[in-house]
């Protein structure tokens, strides 16, 4: 399926609105595929106000929201060797009212839960303006709202 950033940004929100928790997601994709972009909007509609920088170089940031949810947004672009994950709380990723929300989990992926959900995301070839996406479920992680 092919969208474009609103389109992306609306199902973001969806399911920061509507997905059960404990949760965490698989964010894929080479840089500018709009895995950024996605996790920003999952954050919003899971009632997370203020600015959400980019966790690149801190690789890890905690969002509270209204919703009594916290976000974790994870970017392990950056990191050097898989076993640093655990100096980033990995262990208790996951457990209890969390979105957890990973960029690059590839770098990790052997020590990726085994419930959870991966979202490809790619330039379409034919317009730059939009994307591809693949949604990949592993395991058996709460349902993800239907792409509208």
């Amino acid at each position: 399926m092919t969208f474009d950033q609103p389109e992306l940004e609306s199902w973001g929100n969806a399911i920061g609105a509507q997905i059960e928790v404990p949760v965490v997601i698989g964010l894929r994709g080479e840089l500018g595929a709009g895995k950024s972009v996605l996790a920003r909007a999952i954050a919003r509609g899971a009632g997370v106000t203020g600015h959400l920088p980019s966790p690149t170089y801190n690789l890890l940031y905690r969002y509270p929201s209204t919703r009594a949810i916290d976000v974790y947004h994870l970017d392990l672009y950056r990191l050097d060797d898989p076993d640093d994950v655990w100096e980033l709380g990995w262990r208790e990723l996951g457990e209890g009212n969390q979105i957890v929300l990973i960029e690059w989990p590839e770098r990790a992926e052997f020590l990726l839960p085994e419930n959870r959900w991966d979202i490809t995301l790619a330039s379409d070839p034919n317009d730059p303006l939009r994307r591809t996406m693949n949604v990949q479920q592993t395991g058996n992680p709460p349902t993800l709202p239907a792409w509208q």
